[in-house]
């Protein structure tokens, strides 16, 4: 690509970001998108509504990016959880490794490729390589110093997070699959004789899953109901009374229907200790089993149950509200062929892909272009449309092509059998590595010599010098997409315009006055992905073409203000991690750092320099010794949790006596139908009884709204009969007085 096509990319997507930035600083200071702007803390109610002044409110200013840039690390941890802090640590040591990088390779490696005794600026040069060779190893170094000092920090800060959060009630509980079927007895009765059989002096309960039934329906039902009661007119409050109601249809008494309020007598405060179904066939061969302390839950899931590992496997359980539910009625002797047909899907996706890849790398190539589209022709005359075509186009088109592609992975995950959303993302987020390295770098750099002429396929020693030829004439391409998908990407993400859209239609069209706002989760599973995918560029372009390096740090600095600006006040925490992004990071940059000294190797080898050649060897060797110590020293720490802190935990609430508060509170924490309360709701809290997300609020007409509830709870009831046990205490369970004159009534 020449220099014009370049810039002309550059001032483009430079204009973007100036502009969604600016309108950003704007548009946060108006009172109707706060809740586009302060999801996060509009949530924990920590948002003083005060209107600026009118010249003020429309005035762009900074302030954001003070506020972001102040933010410490503890704030950051204490808000957004441990997965935030590791992904800012990312972007940290990104920022850390590339300016080592840049400094090396502009002072050194730039002035011989551009003033070398050849003068050819597209190739490289063929002396002196021991510049190269030497800013190799430095890069090496700095690289691998920096990834081990930061794997020791984030590995001390999972144990101090492990250490802290005393209260879980996940480690305390196995998560117990494919229990065996017996004809003579329910699965319930053969989990409570197994264990206590075999863990009698530390098995304490233990829980059962079951199908979804009456009571999912009727919480999710009322869930509705009370989002649309609450979106119909919210300046209006009901309460229980026999006199007419707005809501109700007809004049006189509302027939002994109520509608709940937000308030103590909501269904959002039902307290059911234990309900089961009458038939046993609900039952799943699924069981959440609680132990008496942290230490025999750790044993009883890392040990094989049985001769047959097909039967009783057990899994430290997720937390309650990162279990998804929805994955937990999936036989686990389907689990191998889901992985294998997700494995194979993702696979053919991925060269599905190549379509779209390939036809794009023709629209940097004008001569390509005019002979298979001739219709173009009169376009492709104007300087000015070649430079947007060839400089600007291809990577816009590139991305927009590669939003499909987080929704797909996480579908995969989902089919795949994880049984906790913060596994799914996980998962996820490793697809869209795989699949952005192979379809970003690869396609794009072998597009002209592999796709068309796959005799690299016969021999693998031609792979180093096929990549060492084809990376510099990629480089163009690869610094408009750091543009494009990197600083407008950040300004897109920053201005929400998917969050604004909707919120200006719930106001303008549908008249929704309420302040009602969707919090939502940071997209790991898309940012991970994208930082490394340009820790992956700058590395293998470092030595042979580092002008790209400039571009990718500027996107690094932009990245940790706006990642932070939004941790801080538009994504809410539902569920954690703890830190098990950080090997993902780790593992893709060793990746990246090798891949680097391989395209080196394959560079001097064309120059025919044995002695740069060999010095590279022992290089690439060395770092994969450094990546398998990390990998023995670090990785555990991430897979499992140390006993030694289990059980000084353990200890310390036994001689304070918290042990038997944390045993009462298991069973309830586990309920397939807990219900937030109003504070937790306030706090993000998600009710893990659904196996997705609450659905949106439906617009029903206030005349038809009873009608709606007492079908829906009508449907729900005839479906099963249910079976309400009295509270362990012996009294019965509270009901909201509404919900027992709706059930009364079906």
């Amino acid at each position: 690509m020449d220099v014009s096509a370049l810039l002309t990319s550059a001032g483009i997507n430079i204009g973007i970001c100036v502009v969604l930035v600016s309108l950003y600083s704007i548009l946060r200071k108006q009172p109707s998108n706060y809740c586009v702007y302060f999801g996060r803390m509009l949530s924990g109610g920590r948002v003083k509504r005060n209107d600026p002044r009118w010249y003020e409110r429309f005035a762009p200013s900074p302030s954001w990016l003070v506020k972001a840039w102040e933010t410490t690390e503890d704030e950051m941890l204490a808000a957004a959880g441990l997965d935030a802090v590791v992904f800012i640590r990312m972007v940290i040591c990104s920022i850390r490794i590339f300016s080592v990088v840049a400094v090396v390779c502009i002072s050194f490696v730039l002035p011989v490729n551009y003033y070398g005794p050849m003068m050819e600026h597209k190739e490289a040069h063929l002396e002196p390589l021991w510049v190269h060779c030497l800013s190799l190893y430095i890069i090496s170094s700095a690289a691998c110093a920096l990834l081990y000092f930061e794997y020791k920090t984030i590995a001390k800060k999972r144990l101090a997070y492990i250490a802290a959060s005393s209260s879980k009630p996940s480690h305390f509980t196995v998560l117990m699959r494919a229990v065996p079927q017996s004809p003579d007895q329910s699965y319930n009765e053969t989990v409570r004789e197994y264990f206590t059989n075999y863990y009698a002096p530390s098995y304490l309960s233990h829980l059962m899953v079951y199908r979804d039934g009456i009571i999912q329906r009727l919480l999710n039902d009322a869930e509705k109901m009370r989002q649309a009661i609450k979106h119909v007119s919210p300046d209006v409050s009901c309460t229980p009374s026999l006199k007419s109601c707005n809501f109700c249809t007809g004049p006189g008494p509302t027939k002994s229907f109520q509608i709940l309020s937000d308030e103590a007598g909501s269904v959002k405060k039902l307290e059911l200790d234990e309900l089961t179904l009458t038939t046993t066939e609900e039952e799943r061969p699924v069981a959440f089993v609680f132990f008496k302390t942290r230490y025999d839950a750790l044993v009883a899931s890392e040990v094989l149950q049985t001769s047959n590992p097909m039967l009783w496997v057990a899994d430290l359980a997720p937390e309650p509200h990162d279990v998804y539910w929805k994955n937990l009625k999936v036989p686990y002797r389907q689990l191998w062929m889901r992985k294998i047909a997700t494995l194979v899907g993702a696979v053919a996706f991925m060269f599905v892909f190549l379509l779209p890849v390939t036809g794009i790398q023709g629209l940097t190539q004008l001569k390509t272009l005019s002979k298979n589209f001739p219709f173009l022709r009169p376009l492709l005359k104007g300087d000015i449309m070649n430079r947007v075509i060839t400089g600007y186009l291809p990577s816009v088109i590139l991305v927009l092509f590669f939003y499909t592609v987080p929704p797909l992975m996480m579908y995969f995950s989902t089919l795949e059998g994880c049984i906790s959303r913060s596994l799914r993302k996980r998962s996820a987020c490793i697809r869209v590595v795989y699949f952005t390295i192979w379809n970003v770098f690869f396609v794009n750099i072998l597009s002209g010599s592999v796709i068309r002429q796959l005799s690299i396929f016969s021999s693998v020693k031609d792979l180093p010098a096929q990549l060492a030829k084809a990376v510099p004439t990629q480089a163009g391409f690869f610094m408009t997409y750091c543009f494009t998908s990197g600083w407008a990407g950040l300004a897109c993400e920053i201005i929400q315009p998917v969050g604004l859209i909707w919120n200006l239609i719930a106001r303008v069209i549908v008249k929704n006055k309420d302040a009602s706002y969707e919090t939502l989760r940071f997209p790991y599973h898309i940012e991970i992905p994208r930082l490394l995918l340009f820790g992956l560029l700058g590395f293998t372009n470092s030595v042979i073409a580092p002008l790209i390096l400039p571009f990718l740090l500027i996107y690094f600095f932009l990245a940790y203000l706006i990642y932070k600006n939004q941790i801080i006040n538009v994504y809410i925490t539902k569920y954690e991690s703890g830190g098990q992004y950080w090997p993902i990071f780790h593992n893709t940059t060793i990746f990246s750092l090798i891949l680097s000294q391989v395209i080196a190797l394959g560079f001097f080898g064309l120059k025919l320099s044995t002695v740069a050649s060999g010095f590279t060897i022992p290089l690439i060797l060395l770092t994969l010794l450094f990546s398998e110590y990390c990998r023995q020293r670090f990785a555990p720490i991430f897979q499992k949790y140390p006993a030694e802190i289990l059980i000084a935990m353990d200890r310390a609430d036994e001689i304070t006596g918290k042990m038997e508060e944390l045993h009462n509170n298991l069973k309830a924490a586990y309920s397939q139908i807990p219900l937030c309360s109003q504070e937790s709701s306030k706090a993000g809290c998600s009710p893990p009884c659904s196996d997705q997300e609450l659905p949106g609020s439906e617009q029903l007409k206030p005349e038809n709204l009873e009608a709606e509830m007492l079908k829906a709870f009508q449907r729900s009831k005839s479906s099963h009969d249910l079976e309400v046990k009295s509270c362990p205490s012996g009294s019965p369970c509270r009901y909201s007085p509404g919900f027992a004159e709706i059930y009364k009534r079906t």
